[in-house]
């Protein structure tokens, strides 16, 4: 093994590492939060929560990265369930996070049309699709036609075969991410708009149209900065299947650093969406959830000062 590869898997097992502990922590946290601590849910809750079991199976498959980077390649078939498990909610994770982004949209900019809200209660329904196309698109590309395996077969070395079909590719940077992100970016401006013109916003002292503005914005560019690189490498690799060219060396290792980008964003949703609500806020004893933390259960004792709310 090359000294540039033991650099590379020491990145990818440290960042593999604290994306797991930090996504492992955040998103139990959430769902428990989510399922026991909230009497009602709104419509956009729905879709975080499911969100959030999206980036918990998510991380769950990240440690036999780690095993395999640290160590030795897992026996292939674990490394085609994990692949499978990854890929299927990574997409699920795109279109919820798309899903949460157009439901706020709808509730700002149509507050009023009884039709839109009607909508809007389909949400569960939503993601039962959401898991339906999810794992239905990815499962063929997996087990049809045989076992995965990586063209170097050497497990997460390399990128697997669905990168270099074309039908599978063109599926994923057209609807599983291009149609989203036209629809984050759509939302994404509408909701600023709206907040910009509202009455309420420019005369409320409690709504902070600043700080909304760049929860908005702040969203928008992490679903860019973790997505948008992934897909531009399949891009290119695409674009040297039809070339009939091999793929250098320096492409692969691209799409293994992309891949480990796209993976954050499992950690980062909690921060930027789930702890950001006002589900969070009003609902939610922070002082809770706080105490759940075993360095914190002791010296919490005693302590009944009200800690300050997050902020949205």
């Amino acid at each position: 093994m090359s000294l540039e590869t033991k650099h590379k898997d020491i990145i990818f097992v440290v960042v593999y590492s604290l994306v797991f502990i930090a996504g492992l922590i955040l998103n139990l946290m959430a769902i428990v939060v989510f399922f026991c601590q909230t009497k009602s849910r709104s419509h956009t809750t729905v879709y975080m929560t499911n969100l959030a079991v999206a980036d918990l199976f998510l991380v769950c498959t990240l440690p036999f990265r780690i095993y395999y980077h640290s160590f030795k390649s897992p026996a292939q078939r674990i490394c085609d369930i994990a692949g499978l498990i990854l890929l299927a909610n990574m997409y699920g994770s795109i279109f919820l996070l798309t899903c949460v982004c157009l439901d706020r949209c709808l509730a700002v900019c149509f507050p009023m049309s009884s039709r839109i809200q009607e909508a809007r209660k389909k949400a569960p329904l939503v993601c039962v699709g959401i898991w339906i196309l999810s794992l239905g698109a990815s499962l063929p590309v997996y087990l049809g036609g045989g076992h995965l395996r990586n063209e170097t077969g050497q497990c997460f070395r390399s990128f697997p075969l669905y990168a270099t079909q074309t039908a599978a590719l063109i599926s994923s940077l057209v609807i599983g991410y291009g149609i989203p992100l036209v629809i984050m970016i759509v939302c994404s401006w509408g909701l600023v708009r709206a907040i910009n013109k509202s009455t309420a916003a420019q005369t409320d002292s409690l709504v902070n149209r600043s700080k909304i503005q760049k929860m908005v914005s702040t969203n928008l560019v992490i679903f860019l900065v973790c997505f948008l690189p992934y897909h531009v490498i399949l891009g290119m690799i695409h674009s040297y299947k039809n070339r009939e060219k091999d793929i250098p060396c320096p492409v692969i290792s691209a799409y293994q650093y992309s891949l480990m980008i796209a993976c954050l964003n499992a950690s980062l949703d909690p921060l930027t969406y789930y702890f950001t609500t006002e589900t969070f806020r009003k609902k939610v004893d922070m002082d809770v959830v706080w105490r759940l933390w075993p360095l914190n259960s002791h010296s919490s004792d005693g302590n009944n000062r009200s800690r300050a709310p997050l902020n949205t």
